[in-house]
């Protein structure tokens, strides 16, 4: 297929998923309907190559860099101190997703089946791979198969799920300020914006002539490569994408990056067009008879992951005070993680919210906290928990 036809095609899926997302409220994500219709699309015929001929999985598996450490940017260390609570809460989802999953499901699926099913519903690609190379190792080659599966179908649950709940939390959260009971942390807020300006920076920032795009992905580029180095210094202990937001954090702390810096660099769109292909890349060997063959073991695994989640999510959540919308939506991030959790976050404050205030209100109160969740389960926790629970195949 041409490359300007398999863009556009790629585009208007896009779009109709928008357009489902707004007819919706957000109820139906945008991701979930392109997920969908590219699935049903290439058991129709669609041609598989649609995303490789676009040139967009290239260009997407190099964007991850950028966007990652460009998401650093909209978050200061002051930002992730707060988010404390929400690193619990995704801790306790994941580990709620295996103990669930092995205790419960177990008896149900067998033990195969529900050890190698933990780690990629609270990750994904990363402890996919781990657990399918410990299956594979031992000659199960049916678990190699049902991780990869588990990783393409799990965003089937978790999308609509965490719609719905953030949701429901964004109504709360609009409650509480259209009757005044909270204050708007936005631009409105003379004070804090005075504040944030005055607030010396170890780096000056950049003339305003010298922002240019060029300028600002060059700053940012370079950032993300240091984050790759400082990675492999550590041995991979500390993932290559987790280091690129800490040092984007870290870039905007002390003036280097400018805060928003894609969407300065009028780079952000085109860089999650290139992302969200790379994701969708993993329904191309999906097929029907493929998901026939392990259906009763990939639905219930999902099933009892899920409900791990929000038993775990709501038990902790409660205590440290959060809501238990807020707190199931931190968990189920495990099910799709960035961008996912950026894009969820930003449809739900658009479908909500109906002044720029009362959007960048609910924006402001749940995007850090999925952000935050997704790197820590998707990055962090679901890898420990795959070479955890790769001995145990």
């Amino acid at each position: 297929m041409e490359s300007l036809l398999a863009v556009s095609s790629i585009l208007v899926v896009y779009s109709f998923g928008e357009y489902i997302s707004y007819k919706t409220k957000s109820i139906v994500s945008m991701m979930f309907v392109a997920s969908t219709v590219f699935m049903v699309g290439f058991w129709l015929g669609l041609p598989k190559t649609i995303l490789e001929d676009s040139q967009l999985l290239g260009f997407g598996s190099m964007m991850i860099a950028f966007l990652i450490t460009h998401m650093g940017t909209l978050m200061s260390f002051e930002d992730l101190k707060k988010q404390w609570k929400t690193v619990l809460i995704s801790i306790a989802a994941v580990v709620g997703i295996g103990v669930f999953l092995f205790f419960v499901g177990t008896p149900i699926i067998g033990r195969e089946y529900a050890v190698s099913a933990a780690p990629p519903i609270s990750g994904g690609v990363v402890a996919a791979i781990i657990m399918g190379e410990a299956a594979n190792a031992k000659g199960l080659e049916s678990i190699g198969l049902f991780v990869t599966l588990l990783v393409v179908v799990q965003g089937f649950f978790g999308y609509p799920i965490a719609s719905f709940l953030l949701n429901k939390e964004a109504n709360k959260l609009l409650e509480d300020f259209r009757s005044g009971k909270v204050k708007n942390n936005g631009v409105s807020n003379n004070d804090q914006d005075s504040g944030e300006k005055i607030k010396k920076r170890l780096i000056p920032e950049l003339p305003k002539d010298l922002q240019s795009n060029f300028m600002l992905l060059t700053k940012l580029g370079l950032v993300a490569l240091l984050g790759f180095k400082l990675s492999d210094f550590t041995n991979g202990i500390i993932h290559r994408y987790v280091m690129c937001l800490l040092v984007g954090v870290a870039g905007r702390e002390i003036g280097f990056l400018e805060e928003n810096i894609m969407t300065k660099a009028n780079s952000f769109g085109i860089g999650l067009l290139g992302l969200m292909s790379v994701i969708l890349g993993n329904l191309v060997n999906a097929t029907p008879q493929m998901l026939l063959s392990i259906a009763f073991p990939l639905i219930t695994s999902l099933i009892l992951g899920v409900i791990g989640i929000l038993i775990a999510s709501a038990i902790v959540g409660k205590i440290l005070g959060y809501s238990f919308e807020m707190s199931a939506a931190i968990g189920t991030s495990a099910l799709f993680g960035f961008p996912g959790t950026f894009i969820l976050s930003n449809e739900v404050a658009k479908a909500n919210g109906k002044t720029d205030e009362e959007r960048k209100y609910i924006l402001d109160q749940i995007l850090p906290r999925m952000l935050v969740s997704g790197f820590m389960t998707v990055t962090i926790a679901s890898v420990v928990l795959a070479g955890f629970m790769s001995g145990l195949i």
